[in-house]
């Protein structure tokens, strides 16, 4: 799951999901990373707990519009 958040924070960083925007679903990221939904949604929980992600009911996560970089 290291790699995993790594690889999004550097996403994140160099803009490819800038603040604002919504992360992909959480199947489709399971596929793109090749894991579990569980280990995704594991990851997500991190990094909304970190302040880097937020929920919005009904509507999906989202970058922090400021997040701790």
């Amino acid at each position: 799951m290291d790699e995993l958040l790594a690889d999004l924070m550097k996403k994140i960083k160099d803009g490819t999901y800038p603040p604002g925007s919504q992360l992909p679903s959480g199947r489709a990221l399971a596929d793109q990373y090749d894991v579990s939904q569980s280990t995704i949604s594991r990851a997500v929980a991190r990094l909304r707990k970190d302040g880097v992600l937020v929920g919005r009911p009904g509507r999906g996560v989202f970058v922090a519009e400021s997040n701790k970089r």
